[in-house]
């Protein structure tokens, strides 16, 4: 049977012959200098807008119509109800983005699910810390229920796959938020520790953690950042994140040089200073030398 459109499912071959599949569509948001990001089949499209100038949403209304246009001929349907755009900035330049997209009828939302965290316009991730310590604590009440019938050491994997997994997974992006918002995710941390070694809520629990060799919530997620740095540093990560690393190179020689410093940026405010660019190369610089050098994990 000759086959003229699609990729066949369950091959070996699939997620490749997917990928050439879909290269037009990476062709289209090139030719309209549009930058964009792919994981397996979600794509996402970012762009620019400086005050007062729109151009570049009459660009995002005709790639997303000439994306439509491909996807027609290619036997495959834009789905709509996944289709969303959100707009991050000041609430006054929002309202005029906002006013701009739906001239060309193009709809925004106030918050998104980017594999699997909820972002919102304000990027202060109130949703999804709700959601993150929802699921957490119906887990944890679960485990609590069945502790007695198990050995500390099955209790502790559990405590990792239900609770830490959800605390862990994508937190390098809660840098920079308040304390009272990553207190929310502490709490559950706390919840857990009690659970697992039967401790009271009245006891102290900063002795139980490290007894646990538990980092808290803020340093797990520094750490993340930090990993993160090294793998971008050493040639393990995506480049867009090893271009917002630029490495310290004085402009003459003093003992810092070679030392493996980075470069901070300069920045204003709080966003400023919880931007990826920033805060990873604050942090990491404050590391050890034999910690920035080290040649492995």
């Amino acid at each position: 049977m000759k086959m003229t459109s699609g990729v066949p499912q369950g091959s070996i071959l699939g997620p490749l012959l997917f990928n050439i599949y879909m290269l037009p569509l990476a062709q289209i948001m090139e030719n309209n200098e549009i930058c964009y990001h792919s994981y397996a089949d979600d794509t996402q499209i970012n762009i620019t807008i400086s005050p007062g100038d729109y151009n570049p949403i009459h660009t995002l209304s005709r790639c997303i119509g000439q994306i439509n246009d491909w996807m027609c001929q290619n036997f495959l349907q834009l789905n709509k109800d996944k289709t969303e755009i959100i707009v991050f900035g000041s609430k006054e330049e929002r309202l005029k983005v906002s006013a701009q997209l739906q001239s060309v009828m193009l709809k925004t939302t106030d918050q998104v699910r980017n594999l699997g965290v909820i972002m919102d316009s304000d990027m202060n991730f109130s949703s999804h810390i709700k959601t993150v310590t929802k699921l957490a604590y119906y887990h944890l009440k679960n485990i609590s229920r069945i502790r007695g019938l198990m050995s500390r050491q099955d209790l502790e994997k559990l405590v990792h796959a239900f609770i830490f997994s959800r605390l862990d997974y994508c937190n390098g992006v809660l840098t920079g938020l308040p304390k009272n918002s990553i207190r929310q995710l502490q709490l559950i941390q706390n919840a857990a520790a009690q659970v697992l070694t039967r401790t009271k809520k009245v006891d102290h629990i900063t002795p139980v953690l490290r007894s646990l060799h538990w980092l808290p919530v803020y340093q797990r997620i520094d750490f993340k950042v930090l990993l993160l740095v090294y793998k971008a540093l050493n040639g393990f990560g995506p480049k867009y994140i090893s271009d917002l690393l630029p490495r310290y190179d004085p402009s003459r020689p003093l003992r810092s040089s070679g030392t493996g410093l980075l470069s901070v940026p300069r920045v204003r405010g709080k966003h400023g200073e919880a931007a990826f660019s920033y805060y990873a190369p604050h942090i990491w610089n404050k590391l050890p030398e034999n910690c920035r050098s080290a040649p492995t994990l």
